[in-house]
């Protein structure tokens, strides 16, 4: 099968989470006591992950370079796509954000790399002529200018669907894409003058020599150039109110990107990608953005996390900072991949997050007899030890709801094909005017299906 190919410029993202409770004696600035710093790939590699999630293969066509980022980058790189470098001159480039209480404080960015001019491998053509879509996710930093790679991808825009993210640092993308995807602000600054995202998007088309234009107006969807016909794709309502708590947008270009050029992969036409591509964005800004994909780096937070805190500890610590306490439930019955994920985009949400874990004998009712395989407290010690939880509470009925009431966090999590009024616990969190957010489950993951097996093969 052929691979989808991004090209563009890799970053490091760095997030510094920590609680800002007091002014710096020296001047009138926060001062932020760090518990946890997470780190993901950035940038390109952001959209080649992303893509990975969608496509079976992804390679990422990216400058890199030898140092200590770099290499930071390229280890979290190697667990999503396949990596195709050519030369980066200078630091590899990282972006460190510092925050608190789910916002923003200050960003960093150290590194001035830019990519090499000069010749190409052999790879690096070679991985292009077997794409089966290519985007090129631009950043600014020399890899979409690159003489070679933009010789390629104009002739092989004629037969191959290529997508492209621009930039305003950027040069113009190469003609024939057959869609181009600026957000609003950068479409204003690609067309001083013009406002509307409709003359926008028909202006950039024309511009560029593009078959589509799709301008990106954030909770607004997208408004699609696409030959002569207008067309604005809004975001599905049920997802604008799972999201309507200061969600975390970095990102969320990235994901509308992938998803587009995925579709397109797969055979979609431009207008179906496109409204693919609003729904997929939609939906990763309203379970956490880039967060989700964020790695802990426990050696640069050991020891400042508060250890052996109740939930209840931990509740009541987060609401007096007016911090957003997340919890989420269920048996985590053989711990797998699937639950990670779940914990992983359930923690993104805010600074917070508990577990509602279903003691043996809830579980056996909910499961039958020969349930729980682990048991209750060897199943909260591993789910205590994973960096996305910060306590594990045990509850004995078949439903959370009592204790819910107690812990009342701001959002209650849930993994699956639940609906809002399928939970029994629903009126409980909505009566004290708490969210509850739905995350699908990662597919072809689940505990019954893994017993299944082992009993089948053994």
């Amino acid at each position: 099968m052929k691979p989808l190919v991004v090209v563009g410029d890799s970053i490091l993202d760095v997030d510094i989470e920590g609680v800002a409770e007091r002014l710096s004696p020296e001047a009138p600035v926060p001062v932020v006591d760090v518990e946890r710093q997470w780190m993901r790939p950035g940038g390109a590699g952001l959209a080649a992950a992303l893509a990975a999630q969608s496509v079976a293969e992804v390679a990422l066509i990216t400058a890199t370079a030898d140092d200590h980022d770099g290499r930071t980058l390229a280890r979290l790189l190697e667990q999503h796509v396949r990596v195709v470098p050519i030369a980066l001159r200078g630091k590899t480039i990282r972006k460190t954000r510092v925050r608190a209480a789910g916002q923003s404080l200050v960003r960093l960015d150290t590194g001035d790399g830019t990519a090499d001019g000069g010749s190409v491998s052999a790879s690096v053509t070679r991985t292009l002529r077997a794409a089966g879509a290519i985007l090129v996710a631009d950043y600014g930093r020399g890899v979409a200018a690159h003489p070679r790679i933009r010789s390629l991808l104009t002739e092989l825009a004629r037969s191959v669907p290529v997508v492209w993210d621009p930039h305003p640092r950027g040069p113009a993308p190469t003609p024939g894409a057959q869609l181009v995807s600026p957000n609003l602000k950068e479409a204003r600054q690609f067309a001083p003058g013009y406002v509307e995202p409709d003359e926008l998007a028909k202006v950039l088309r024309d511009e560029w020599a593009a078959d589509s234009v799709a301008v990106t107006t954030g909770p607004g969807g997208a408004v699609l150039a696409n030959g002569k016909r207008l067309t604005v794709v809004p975001v599905p309502a049920e997802i604008r109110l799972a999201g309507r708590f200061g969600s975390d947008t970095c990102g969320a270009g990235d994901r509308f990107a992938s998803a587009a050029t995925a579709a397109l992969f797969d055979g979609s036409t431009v207008a179906d990608a496109v409204t693919h591509a609003v729904d997929a964005a939609a939906r990763f800004v309203a379970a956490g953005g880039a967060a989700t994909l964020s790695t802990c780096d426990s050696t640069a937070t050991a020891g400042t996390t508060e250890t052996n805190e109740s939930a209840f500890e931990v509740a009541a610590r987060i609401k007096a900072r007016g911090g957003r306490l997340v919890a989420t439930g269920g048996c985590f019955d053989l711990l797998h991949p699937g639950h990670v994920s779940l914990l992983r985009q359930a923690r993104a949400m805010g600074d917070a997050l508990v577990v509602c874990l279903n003691s043996d004998a809830s579980v056996r009712r909910l499961k039958g007899p020969r349930r729980p395989i682990v048991t209750a407290r060897d199943r909260a010690r591993l789910l205590a030890e994973l960096s996305s939880v910060d306590a594990v509470v045990e509850f004995d009925e078949s439903s959370p709801s009592a204790l819910l009431d107690r812990l009342r966090p701001d959002v209650w999590v849930k993994g699956g094909d639940y609906s809002g009024v399928d939970l029994p616990e629903a009126a409980v969190v909505r009566g004290y005017g708490g969210e509850i957010a739905l995350i699908p489950t990662v597919p072809g993951y689940s505990t019954t299906q893994l017993v299944a097996a082992s009993q089948a093969g053994g």
